[in-house]
Formats: C-alpha cells, structure tokens, sequence
C-alpha cells in the first residue's frame, strides 16, 4: 500500500451553496448550517475550497462567493492562513480579451472578501469559440504576473487543449497550477490511456477531481437510493441506479471495517489516482464523512480491481459536461 504522504488531500466543492435548481438552496434554511459545515472543514483539515463565479442560482448569483467570503473573514488570521480558496471564471459571450476578465475578476475577490489564492479558467471555449480562449488566459496570467493572484488553474480541459495552454503559459513563464475536470468511479475518462491524469503527471500539474460522489449516487445507502431526491437529481438517480448495483458491491466490500463508508471508497480511488476529490459539503456530517476518508488508503490492488468495474465497456457513466475540451 503506498504510504498517504504521497497521495493528494481532500478539497471542498461549494456548487450547492446558492443552488436552487440543483440543490435547492434557502438562505433562511441553509446559510447557518453551511457556516458550521465551514467551520468543521477547518476543524478536520479539509482547507482547500473551490468555487466560482457563475455558483448561485437566480437572485443569488455569486451566493456561494459570499459566503466563502463571509466565513473566511470570521475565521481566526491563523486558520485564514491555512485556508486555500480557488474560484472560477465563466468564459461568457461578453467576456473579450485581454481585459475580458478583469471586472469579474475584481468582483469575485469583492465577494471573497479578499480571500482568494488561485483563479481559474471555468471551461474551454475550444469547442465553440477558439479564437476566445486565449487572451482570457493571457488575462490571467497578467493577474498572477502582477501578483493580485498567487496561482492560475483551468478546468475541463482534454488532453491536447491541456498540453497547449500549459505551453503557452510556460513560454510567458507562468506555471499551470492545476486542472479541474469531471472523474468518480462513473466517470473514468480523464484516468483512460492517454487521458488528462496522464498529462498531469508528466507535466507536473495538479489534478482535481470534481463531483466525485457523482451527485451522491456513489455515497447514499441502499435504502436511499430508494428514494431519490426531486428534480434533475432525481432523474439521473432513477436512470443510472439500477445499473451501479455491481459497483457498489465491490464498494462495499472494500468499505468494511474502514471509516467513511461508501463515500470514502469513491474519494480514495481518485486519490489513487493522484486526484485531489472536492465534493460538495452542506453539513458537518457531510465533513466528518469525507474526512474520515483521510484515515486510510486503497492499496494498489484495490485500486485495479474498481478500475476494471468501471472501465468496462458496459459500465455506467455520468452525462459527460458538454464544454469539455478534447
């Protein structure tokens, strides 16, 4: 088994913190008990946060921003120290240029309430509008050049787009810090030959794994299952829950006698993987869960035999997101 040191942590996805749509979000409900999920990541170690500026549906866009702004500014200056906050730009329509970003950028660390350590490209516009990317990136670069922020990152990107754009960034002498992009259990691609993970690896880049639970289909109980959530959610549950049965055998199987239950399995196999895992967190439960996950590792073996569940040719997947690069 190989040792923790050498494989990454666990992050925190904040996508449902402002999302109606999707997750339902009541400010009158939810903000209080989002502001104690916080303060038990910082408990747990769990200090890497991920959000963007797009998260937040309706009236409250840009909600998840605020408060990641809000309870980082309550936190003691020793934990702020400790924290690391990502965020993501859209590349929207309107978003041209060199200076394309430059206002959201300013309002997303307004939200943030100066609290921000890397930014982020939220997707390729290759697929749709090429000749868009590259100043946006070139944008970025200049805030990290200028030193208004420490790090740059991108996200759903494939193999070749990665490759470019970590070359552009290096002939400006900027370091890619990191590429977030889809993978849990049903959704290997980035860890298929020749896949993301690999270009990773070999470029020296960070690779973080987003909806690793897959929505939570890989983390409820059986009886949960059963009752699948309202909306959308609801839909992809009742479509793909009849076909994960064989997955979530070996998975609980690998669980016993560990801590963290099913969810822990699906987070350590992107750790495997050298992924660090953001899922999203709304309760302190949610945190103690995710980071029990921590406690322990798949050893090698482990890892191979869930690979060969998931990449077989009959094996469920996740709807693949429809900006994702090659």
């Amino acid at each position: 088994m190989a040792s923790q040191s050498r494989q990454p942590g666990i992050g925190v996805g904040t996508w449902a913190w402002g999302n109606q749509f999707l997750w339902g979000y009541s400010p009158e409900r939810d903000d209080e008990r989002l502001a104690a999920t916080f303060e038990r990541c910082l408990q747990r170690g769990l200090l890497f946060f991920d959000t963007a500026d797009s998260y937040g549906t309706g009236r409250f866009n840009g909600r998840s921003e605020t408060l990641l702004g809000q309870f980082t500014a309550a936190a003691s200056a020793a934990d702020q120290a400790r924290i690391c906050i990502a965020t993501k730009l859209a590349p929207f329509p309107w978003r041209l240029g060199r200076q394309g970003y430059r206002r959201a950028f300013t309002a997303s660390r307004a939200r943030l309430q100066g609290h921000l350590q890397r930014v982020q490209l939220h997707w390729s516009t290759a697929r749709y509008a090429p000749w868009q990317e590259a100043p946006l990136l070139d944008g970025l670069a200049d805030l990290v050049r200028e030193g208004a922020v420490a790090s740059l990152g991108v996200s759903n990107m494939g193999p070749l787009r990665l490759r470019q754009v970590h070359q552009r960034l290096a002939d400006q002498g900027i370091a890619l810090s990191s590429l977030q992009v889809q993978l849990s259990l049903l959704a290997p691609q980035p860890i298929e030959g020749g896949g993301v993970a690999e270009v990773c690896r070999e470029l020296g880049i960070e690779l973080i794994a987003y909806s690793p639970l897959a929505l939570g289909l890989l983390s409820r109980s059986d009886a949960q299952l059963q009752q699948p959530p309202t909306g959308p959610r609801g839909a992809l549950f009742r479509r793909l829950s009849p076909r994960i049965q064989p997955l979530r055998a070996a998975m609980a199987e690998l669980a016993q006698g560990r801590p963290g239950g099913l969810a822990a399995v699906a987070l350590n196999w992107c750790r495997a993987h050298g992924a660090m895992p953001i899922p999203g967190l709304r309760s302190p439960e949610q945190v103690d869960q995710t980071a029990a996950a921590l406690g322990w590792e798949l050893s090698s073996a482990e890892r191979d035999h869930l690979d060969a569940v998931v990449l077989a040719g009959d094996a469920a997947r996740m709807p693949a997101n429809p900006f994702q690069s090659a």
